[in-house]
């Protein structure tokens, strides 16, 4: 009488048995499996197609012995965690990313730190290896994670240009500047004088450069700057809200806000509808992100468009690309405007 497997289990699928099923080495196989190198495309797709067949799944803690990686990059979210929750942009740009490292067969790892002691307990982690690369996501001034990866050799991939880091550090952006422009010149255009900004938080690259803009177009214009004008956000809800009422307190005539984000914006047109503005026979309002939050409003905010599927695809094959050897780089994508009913 023959034993079965105990339980009835079938026994997982070694390199052994792929090798056999594409009649190719266990050697050709393992270089496949470490990126191709010194293969031919025949025996390529033998070894991708035995693969499948078998179902074999790479044992990532074996793999890692061997070549001294982790097999997996960490998405760094230097916020507190209920502006994860809060603001979809970070869900937009955390899925954009799995879905771009899920074609190398890579893992993403999310970690937020929002707390300086948050903060140091990651920056341990990741340099003592247990990720192979970082992809960075709201970068403050002053905020020292990114220089200590940098000077760690860690390879590293920032969402926006880190202030102070200039071309240390690998980074993609949307054209923050050009788009400011692009929605204050529209405003303008639609006959608009006195327009309000709430603009991003001043330490990070998208609050200063969506006000740079602002303040551009406006000296096209030959329209003075009125500090008054101007007030202060945070990218959440609550600072939107706020900052609308302060500017109404401050500027009554107020005829238009630019709003540095479309969460923001909700804030923003909340206040304006409590204080009895119409939107956008008294005051239009622009956003900024063209992110979920945009359309799940009443009037559905105009906006300016960030390309979340290329920032997110860019920031990926950059940091693939320097785990692999290659220098930092940059890249900055155009922004789009994108009309609705707000303004």
């Amino acid at each position: 009488m023959t034993m079965g497997n105990p339980g009835g289990r079938r026994k997982p699928p070694t390199i052994h048995d792929v090798a056999r099923e594409a009649g190719v080495s266990r050697g050709t196989v393992s270089r496949v499996l470490n990126g191709g190198h010194y293969v031919s495309p025949a025996a390529q797709e033998a070894v991708n197609a035995a693969i499948r067949r078998t179902g074999y799944v790479v044992n990532r803690h074996a793999r890692s012995l061997i070549t001294g990686r982790s097999d997996s990059i960490g998405f760094l979210l230097t916020e507190p965690q209920e502006r994860f929750f809060e603001d979809p942009n970070f869900n937009v740009l955390l899925r954009g990313c799995t879905q771009a490292l899920a074609a190398h067969d890579i893992p993403l790892l999310l970690m937020l730190a929002g707390t300086q002691d948050e903060r140091r307990r990651i920056t341990r982690y990741i340099t003592a290896g247990h990720v192979d690369g970082v992809l960075l996501v709201s970068s403050h001034s002053g905020d020292p994670v990114a220089e200590e990866l940098r000077e760690a050799g860690v390879p590293l991939v920032a969402c926006g240009k880190p202030i102070g880091l200039g071309a240390k550090v690998s980074y993609v952006a949307a054209d923050d500047r050009d788009g400011a422009r692009d929605m204050v010149r529209h405003l303008l255009s639609q006959g608009r004088r006195r327009i309000g900004v709430v603009t991003g938080p001043l330490d990070t690259p998208g609050g200063v450069e969506r006000l740079a803009g602002y303040r551009e177009v406006l000296a096209e214009a030959g329209i003075e700057f009125d500090d008054k004008l101007v007030v202060p956000g945070d990218y959440s809800r609550a600072s939107g809200d706020a900052g609308a009422e302060r500017l109404l307190a401050q500027t009554p005539d107020m005829d238009a806000v630019f709003v540095a984000s479309d969460l923001m914006a909700q804030g923003v047109l909340t206040a304006l509808q409590r204080a009895g503005r119409r939107v956008p026979e008294d005051v239009a309002v622009g956003g900024f992100d063209d992110s979920p939050a945009a359309t799940a409003v009443s009037p559905e905010l105009t906006t300016i468009r960030q390309p979340w599927d290329r920032i997110s695809n860019e920031m990926v094959r950059m940091l693939l690309a320097q785990i692999g050897g290659e220098d930092p780089a940059a890249v900055i994508l155009p922004t789009e405007l994108v009309k609705r009913e707000s303004t």
